[in-house]
């Protein structure tokens, strides 16, 4: 298996300047010939020859440019380390609010507010800047993978993971994921997983048990940040508040929801979206407990959320499971019981991030000994693209996006 740093993704080629330190105010305190991850280099793709960049054109249309343009500015500001980290957790911590909010809005807005595109864009700008800019003070490549790391997790929702304390109500964390798969005119893509964590962080869901609060944060599609702990941060604080239930989501199959009935300990090699790549068994987050489960069946009442009839989508449980019978070269894939001592080779939702995040998630639920809280994993309906291959969005697109994600707050509140 691929040992992944914080660093992993970078590419040793010299870029031109990046689109939000473009924007920034004093271009002076930026390396503009510092490598980006392959992830914020696709903050320059187009569409059409000529066009103008996807990602800050999504940006723009939600009004987070003026954002980008303040943090690139104030960032040059910063000169001592305490104050930097402070300021961009801060940050982070405002850019997730800021989509939340805009997510959540019943007011008319300019952008579909459905719409997780620009959050991405944006904490990848800002990101970009983070790894470009050049402190007035001594700063080791450790020290600027730990900023990054406190303004990415920021802007996730980690550091706004706080339930209501109001008395008698049930609690809910929840993660989707971000974008993925965006070469050529993908990356244009929208998933519909990160669309509902936007939609339900922080809400209170009347329900016919009664009231429900959620927690939500969005997962990166990077091996390296699960490596970091990423998914044990989010899920380890929600158990600190004695949540009732995990729910992790993420997009899956076309036209139907699935909940997952087993999670794997099994990555199958799948590029992330730093066109990296790791197999083996899924590793552990230093610090957490993390008993060894080859397999971690669902506790979600899967029967009663496919009988509540949410619509428009189908709802099944998904049974399929695969073990090896001989590591690396021979599986027995079927739909009964994994057999006793025999390795994970992928669950019901596969062997990619999806299949992780219910995976660890669910393995630090078992760890902390938390058996009366629910957890397990629900894969959306594939979400399309716009019809017109040159365009960012048109009202098919957003009218199944809402479809979708609106099933989603209809699901986890029967849970």
């Amino acid at each position: 298996m691929k040992t992944i740093a914080g660093l992993v993704g970078l590419t040793a080629i010299a870029l031109t300047l990046s689109p939000a330190v473009a924007q920034a105010q004093d271009a002076n305190c930026y390396d503009t010939t510092a490598a980006l991850t392959v992830e914020e280099q696709r903050l320059d793709n187009v569409l059409v020859v000529g066009g103008a960049a996807v990602g800050p054109s999504l940006v723009k249309l939600a009004g987070f440019d003026g954002r980008v343009a303040d943090f690139t500015a104030k960032l040059c500001r910063q000169v001592l380390p305490r104050q930097a980290q402070q300021f961009v957790e801060r940050e982070g911590n405002a850019l997730w609010k800021a989509a939340v909010a805009r997510a959540q809005s019943t007011a008319t807005v300019t952008h579909d507010a459905y719409d997780d595109r620009p959050l991405y864009w944006a904490r990848l700008q800002l990101s970009s800047a983070l790894r470009q800019w050049k402190p007035r003070f001594a700063f080791s490549p450790h020290d600027r993978a730990t900023l990054i790391q406190k303004f990415d997790w920021a802007s996730r929702g980690l550091s706004d993971a706080q339930f209501s304390a109001k008395p008698g109500v049930r609690r809910i964390a929840v993660t989707g994921f971000d974008p993925f798969q965006l070469t050529g005119v993908n990356v244009r893509r929208s998933n519909p997983a990160g669309v509902a964590a936007l939609q339900l962080d922080g809400r209170e869901i009347s329900t016919p048990e009664g009231k429900v609060v959620l927690q939500a944060s969005v997962l990166p599609v990077l091996w390296g940040g699960f490596d970091e702990g990423v998914v044990e941060q989010f899920y380890g604080k929600a158990l600190e508040q004695k949540p009732d239930a995990f729910v992790t989501i993420s997009q899956g199959r076309p036209g139907r929801f699935d909940v997952e009935r087993w999670a794997a300990r099994w990555r199958g090699g799948f590029g992330d979206n730093n066109n990296v790549s790791s197999y083996g068994s899924v590793p552990n987050a230093p610090g957490w407990p993390q008993p060894a489960n080859e397999f971690i069946e669902t506790s979600l009442p899967h029967q009663k959320m496919i009988d509540a009839g949410t619509g428009p989508f189908t709802v099944a449980l998904n049974r399929s499971f695969c073990e090896w019978i001989v590591v690396g070269s021979q599986q027995s894939c079927r739909t009964d019981e994994p057999t006793p001592g025999r390795v994970a080779a992928s669950g019901g939702g596969g062997d990619y991030l999806s299949n992780e995040s219910m995976y660890r998630a669910n393995r630090l639920r078992i760890g902390y000994g938390a058996t009366n809280v629910l957890g397990g994993h629900l894969h959306t309906p594939v979400l399309g693209q716009p019809a017109d291959p040159a365009a960012l969005t048109d009202a098919a697109f957003e009218k199944q996006r809402r479809d979708i994600a609106d099933q989603v707050k209809a699901l986890v509140s029967v849970v």
